[in-house]
């Protein structure tokens, strides 16, 4: 990776990117853009008039925010779970009593206080009211246990640590990996720690005066979010009160949610987009989030119908599994007319919508530390989002050439970065702006330095200037689209070609009986670059049949990205986000003594997959077997 030096080399000579990425939508008639200039426009006066009255009160923080959405709309629903429902004035008034709390500790700027509680309708009072105190907190993911769960509390140094007396066996399994002392607090029954609930009980709930408040602005932290961990162990970014409410108000625009919508929210609550931006969205526009503990994919629609829910929120590969269930009379018997999230693949955005009669979706692109955030707001299939040259000064991102075997962007002779062309693939990049009236273009970084130091990229446009690098291969058409091809460390090259991991995934899952693919690339002794491999999962109840895949792959790929190994399995490993995990998979390689369940392999010239033993994979790595 280009590391953040004041003036970095040029690449050198190397291979620029150049795969095709996944399939390309015929461009559009005139008609079509002049609807989609119309939608895009109205979409993008929406979100401005919401996020940019941000900055213009540098002391408005997400506490001032929660106090006025009480005030305005009281006794309406805020949030409802299955069990339990809280009106505005009420969610503020238990904040409030979060943030009385935090005071008679001593909790304040600069303390962070881990939370770990599943989902429910507590979760949002839990850090609004210790963002009030000034203190941050730290949302803490409910899968974790032991080394993962000690990594993440150790990160933020957290002093405190809220957990639902549900999780706190789960909690006890990392504390003795703690590098420091954490005072913890059970919320509900738990006879070994004190209960966090029962001394709220205890304080008065009536709003917050005037010398009880610290002073905050708008930079002061607000929450630590962690990143997926999808590559390694996650990281900590941090949100300050801007931008959570950039956030919450960016969506309530892009949707132009109103009082009677009711959002389905079934994503982790530790997570932005299940925590923040669903009931942000909601909230801001007086309707009502609708909380879920789990996703489940059969009851999904039933429940989105029972519960009158109108929008939906999702991530990753959500829209995926509800697509592999059963046809049933539940599929369009809901009234969810828009879904906002990120992670659609272009080959299940068609029939996620005919299917389910879901005519809006929003997809959007952003990352929780980044500051590259673009919507995709006239529903365009596949686009992750669109900036059109008419705006693009006030988004100031960029698509870099990157040589795929160093991951380092490539430069002219002038020491500067090459942009690529319309429809060339390159990694996404967004200019590091102070102004604070831009206060989106800000990298606020993680609590690792060494993490964001790697994640600045000098010297791109001009001499000088700060970017932020992605991670992500795109590329972007003439008329401002942005499609997501893959990730840089996830694009790999085979006989001297680069090979797009989601391209060849969107072939795998067409084929029958596949329900999900997870591409890799993985080392073969004596050959350059790395051999396409993929993880299979079947559909519930089904075979897959390998005998024609070959045949079925070659006509749809080239040569090249065929995979050359396969491993089929029960069930594919993801995040707490649904997103797919491949550290384990290419540590694991084609090894058959590591791997559990069937390999297959098919070299250059054979016309189908033949079952992998040790023997075989001897030879391969031997040489004496060449590919």
């Amino acid at each position: 990776m280009c590391q953040a030096a004041p003036a970095a080399p040029c690449a050198g000579p190397g291979p620029a990117l150049s795969c095709a990425g996944p399939r390309r939508d015929p461009p559009l008639n005139l008609a079509q853009r002049a609807s989609s200039e119309w939608a895009f426009a109205r979409g993008l006066l929406r979100v401005l008039r919401r996020t940019t009255p941000v900055a213009r009160h540098p002391r408005h923080t997400v506490g001032d925010l929660a106090d006025e959405l009480a005030a305005r709309f009281g006794d309406r629903v805020a949030l409802e779970s299955e069990t339990e429902s809280v009106t505005y004035r009420a969610w503020n008034a238990r904040a409030d009593r979060y943030a009385r709390w935090a005071l008679a500790r001593g909790l304040g700027r600069g303390d962070t206080v881990a939370l770990m509680m599943p989902n429910r309708v507590e979760y949002l009072s839990v850090w609004v009211g210790i963002a009030k105190a000034g203190a941050a907190t730290a949302l803490i993911n409910t899968n974790q246990s032991g080394a993962a769960l000690a990594h993440s509390l150790n990160l933020v140094g957290a002093s405190v640590a809220i957990v639902d007396a549900s999780l706190m066996p789960q909690f006890e399994t990392a504390r003795a990996l703690l590098d420091h002392p954490v005072d913890v607090l059970a919320y509900g029954a738990c006879g070994s720690h004190p209960r966090l609930d029962l001394l709220l009980d205890a304080l008065p709930d009536a709003p917050l005066l005037a010398a009880e408040r610290p002073a905050l602005t708008i930079d002061d932290p607000c929450i630590l979010v962690y990143t997926s961990g999808t590559t390694g162990l996650p990281k900590a970014a941090n949100l300050n009160h801007c931008r959570v409410q950039l956030a919450m108000q960016a969506f309530a625009g892009v949707t132009g949610a109103g009082p009677g919508d009711r959002i389905y929210d079934c994503l982790p609550m530790y997570h932005s987009n299940g925590g923040v931006l669903a009931p942000g969205l909601a909230m801001l526009a007086g309707g009502t989030c609708v909380i879920r503990e789990r996703f489940s994919a059969r009851d999904f629609w039933a429940d989105a119908a029972r519960s009158r829910c109108t929008m939906m929120v999702y991530i990753g590969e959500l829209c995926r599994y509800l697509l592999q269930t059963p046809p049933g009379p539940a599929d369009r018997a809901h009234r969810v007319r828009l879904c906002v999230g990120n992670g659609l693949r272009p080959d299940v955005w068609r029939p996620f919508r005919d299917r389910f009669g879901v005519p809006h979706i929003r997809e959007f692109y952003a990352s929780t530390e980044g500051n590259c955030s673009i919507f995709n707001l006239d529903s365009r299939p596949g686009a992750v989002g669109r900036v059109p040259a008419w705006i693009a000064s006030r988004f100031p991102i960029k698509v870099l050439q990157v040589d795929l075997a160093t991951e380092a962007p490539l430069r002219g002779p002038d020491g500067l970065c090459r942009e690529c062309a319309p429809d060339e693939v390159g990694e996404v990049v967004g200019e590091i702006l102070s102004d604070p009236k831009k206060p989106g273009n800000r990298f606020e970084g993680y609590t690792d330095r060494d993490a964001t130091a790697r994640k600045v990229l000098h010297d791109v446009m001009k001499p000088g200037d700060r970017w932020f690098r992605t991670g992500d291969l795109m590329r972007r058409d003439a008329l401002g689209y942005f499609f997501f091809v893959d990730r840089v460390g996830d694009t790999f090259r085979w006989k001297g070609e680069n090979v797009s991991t989601l391209e060849v995934a969107e072939a795998l899952t067409g084929y029958p009986g596949i329900a999900e693919a997870n591409v890799y690339g993985v080392a073969v002794p004596g050959a350059d670059g790395r051999a396409g491999m993929a993880a299979l999962a079947a559909e519930e109840g089904a075979e897959i049949d390998l005998a024609g895949l070959k045949a079925f792959l070659a006509r749809r790929l080239p040569a090249y990205a065929v995979p050359v190994f396969l491993r089929v399995q029960a069930g594919l490993e993801v995040t707490g986000t649904f997103k797919q995990r491949k550290p384990t998979l290419v540590a694991e390689g084609f090894d058959p003594a590591r791997v559990a369940g069937p390999l297959f392999v098919s070299g250059a010239g054979e016309g189908a997959y033949r079952p992998l033993d040790g023997a075989t994979a001897a030879a391969i790595a031997s040489g004496a077997l060449r590919l």
